[in-house]
């Protein structure tokens, strides 16, 4: 053994007390706030807002945040042909923009993302030339610029399917939260499919459905003939904007009409029953039916269209034409129909 006066004792008791100091220099520096550099950012702070704002309004200030955008004239009619109701199916060609969007590479879900350029949408539209079925699709600018086969895919079809705006690549508009930013991506979203197209999109639909309290405006200055985002009526209605009308038709959509609560998003895929989706899908049209109303469905080519789903949506439409007076339509056919009714 080494005697207390050894270098080796020495030597022990020098790296006891470095080991020591190193302790507590990372105890300090884990407790301790960050350094930041000159200029840099701020540290994060504890988010105290307001989590229930809107006790706190009186009744003009709620109806200004109520009816912003809000559902006007109702816009039923007979349909074309004597057809008891109109029947639009909607893809949302997403892929995987949401997950590019907020900078996610994991490529596990962003090969799932991409199964629908690959195999889901020629599936889907396999099966719309079979049972001739127009229908919309509406596509992140950067979805088709990823994938441009897609485009030519679609404008491909006799059936003259329509392509729709769904903004640039898939960004949550109130997360976004940014006017001028909001405004530059969706001039960028209309300028690329027109371009890829070759015709300016007439129909818009809002990633994810989300509106920020500038959507409504830029989607009125920018001439759309409708939006599809919105969930106020089973049925047509024109837009008003802080209570005025806008010439902008709504095409409601419907969360139960939508594939992405049964097979994505928090389902992540986990609905084992397809009879079951069949079933409420069914219902909602034959209710829509008998009221001799609009029937929309909005699907996603990455999750409605792997092989037992698309055979349950052909068995769907194969259901639908057999009843009669039946007028399947794209959007931008049910928009134009209606939009007459706005002047009336």
């Amino acid at each position: 053994m080494s005697s207390a006066g050894s270098p080796e004792a020495g030597y022990t008791a020098r790296m006891f007390r470095l080991i020591v100091a190193a302790l507590a220099v990372t105890a300090t520096a884990c407790q301790a706030p960050p350094l930041l550099a000159p200029g840099g950012p701020a540290p994060p702070t504890e988010d105290r807002r307001d989590p229930l704002p809107g006790v706190k309004l009186g009744v003009d200030e709620l109806k200004a945040q109520m009816f912003h955008v809000s559902a006007g004239k109702r816009l039923k009619a007979p349909w074309p042909n004597g057809a008891r109701v109109a029947v639009g199916l909607s893809f949302d060609v997403d892929n995987a923009t949401a997950t590019l969007s907020t900078g996610n590479l994991d490529y596990e879900i962003l090969s799932r993302g991409e199964y629908g350029a690959v195999d889901g949408l020629p599936r889907i539209v396999r099966m719309l030339e079979r049972q001739q079925i127009p229908s919309s699709f509406f596509i992140p600018a950067a979805s088709a610029v990823l994938h441009p086969g897609m485009i030519e895919l679609i404008k491909g079809s006799q059936l003259n399917h329509e392509i729709g705006v769904h903004g640039w690549i898939h960004e949550r508009l109130p997360l976004l939260n940014n006017e001028q930013e909001e405004q530059r991506l969706l001039n960028q979203s209309i300028e690329t499919l027109t371009k890829l197209v070759g015709k300016r999109p007439v129909g818009y639909r809002a990633p994810s459905w989300k509106f920020s309290k500038w959507t409504m405006g830029q989607v009125k200055a920018a001439g759309f003939l409708y939006d599809s985002s919105l969930m106020a009526s089973d049925d047509p209605y024109e837009l008003l904007l802080d209570g005025k009308p806008t010439g902008i038709v709504e095409l409601p959509i419907e969360r139960i009409l939508d594939d992405a609560p049964y097979f994505g998003g928090n389902a992540d895929g986990s609905m084992p029953s397809l009879s079951d989706v069949y079933e409420v899908f069914q219902s909602e049209f034959d209710v829509a039916y008998e009221e001799g109303g609009l029937y929309l469905l909005t699907m996603h080519p990455h999750m409605i269209g792997h092989r037992s789903r698309v055979a349950m949506l052909e068995r769907l439409v194969q259901y639908m034409k057999r009843k009669p007076g039946v007028w399947f339509a794209t959007h931008e056919q049910i928009a134009l129909h209606v939009k007459p009714l706005i002047g009336n």
